[in-house]
């Protein structure tokens, strides 16, 4: 019993490192997955870092869209990933800072 009290500790600390949402507050404005870039930065401000991660293929492989993470924070000790391909918020990961 103490090992699986353990294990479902262990997994609670782990799952509370990163999480995902849809949506993130940048002061009173709140910012969604599918937002365009120019927009989270009008609300959000500039990044403290943005990394070109490389390029992302279309379906059809016809197309490439840039691939683009930015970070945001510490905030509260905690640190917010943004991700967009083709200029488009894709997805938002907080993780608590070192």
């Amino acid at each position: 019993m103490k090992h699986l009290y353990g294990l479902g500790l262990t997994l609670l600390l782990v799952v509370g490192q990163v999480s995902a949402a849809d949506t993130l507050r940048c002061g009173s404005q709140l910012i969604s997955v599918g937002d365009r870039s120019s927009e989270v930065l009008r609300k959000c401000g500039e990044p403290v870092a943005r990394d070109d991660l490389g390029y992302k293929r279309s379906v059809n492989r016809r197309e490439e869209y840039p691939v683009e993470e930015w970070t945001y924070g510490p905030n509260s000790g905690m640190y917010q990933y943004l991700r967009f391909v083709g200029n488009r918020l894709v997805q938002i990961t907080s993780k608590r800072g070192r």
